[in-house]
């Protein structure tokens, strides 16, 4: 019998919190006979009356409700769905990338060009001095 009352117990609780959770997140044209405050209470002091009275009473029957529980699309307004979500989607943003790394491809060559015809004139120099005859 004490796990019968202890399993009421829990399922009174669970319609309390629901109950409290749907009454303060319902919008103010959804809240029928008492303001937001006095359903609040009236669940807080009644558990069990209070969240069916609720359920039954306090909010607006979901077929007049006129939005839907969970809005179509993804979340986002039509203004932000033109916009790229990441950087790595954004076309801008990508051919910046590949404008750098051409630059910085190029300027590498260019050094590494630099570099070998200073390695080059370094060899030529020493082959020069070994050519000549000494005095």
């Amino acid at each position: 019998m004490a796990r019968l009352y202890g399993l009421l117990f829990l399922a009174q609780v669970v319609l309390a919190v629901c109950a409290l959770i749907s009454c303060l997140s319902a919008e103010e044209g959804e809240i029928r006979a008492l303001p937001r405050i006095a359903w609040v209470l009236i669940i807080l002091f009644f558990p069990l009356i209070g969240s069916i009275a609720w359920f039954v009473a306090g909010r607006e029957p979901t077929a007049r409700r006129s939005r839907t529980p969970w809005p179509m699309g993804n979340g986002f307004s039509e203004r932000d769905r033109s916009r790229p979500v990441a950087p790595d989607d954004d076309p801008e943003f990508l051919s910046s990338l590949a404008e750098r790394t051409r630059r910085d491809d190029q300027e590498r060559l260019r050094r590494w060009e630099e570099n070998l015809r200073q390695r080059e004139e370094e060899l030529r120099r020493q082959e020069g001095d070994r050519d000549r005859p000494e005095v």
